[in-house]
């Protein structure tokens, strides 16, 4: 008999970036194939932007995009260089 083996439990996790209000902004990551398809909201018309990640315990690369411009989180102080001269910020995801 074949054994299933339960994939860890996703969790939610929520990013925040802060700009001036009206910008178009999102993320992307190792999560996502690095493709910046998860839009980030200013629901308060702020500057405030945030979005809500359902990911599985491990280590994640990311960054922001800004009105097209890839940005690094500024308020994450783990980062690592990438093969572009720029900096990947690091999200680590623990199980619960």
């Amino acid at each position: 008999m074949k054994k299933t083996v339960a994939s860890p439990a996703r969790r939610a996790v929520y990013l925040e970036y802060i700009d001036a209000p009206g910008k178009c902004v999102a993320v992307a990551g190792s999560f996502n194939n690095w493709q910046p398809l998860k839009k980030m909201t200013d629901k308060n018309n702020d500057g405030h932007y945030r979005c809500r990640l359902m990911l599985s315990p491990g280590e994640y690369l990311y960054k922001f995009v800004v009105d097209g411009e890839w940005r690094s989180d500024s308020a994450n102080e783990n980062f690592v260089p990438n093969e572009y001269g720029s900096l990947n910020s690091v999200l680590i995801v623990t199980s619960k």
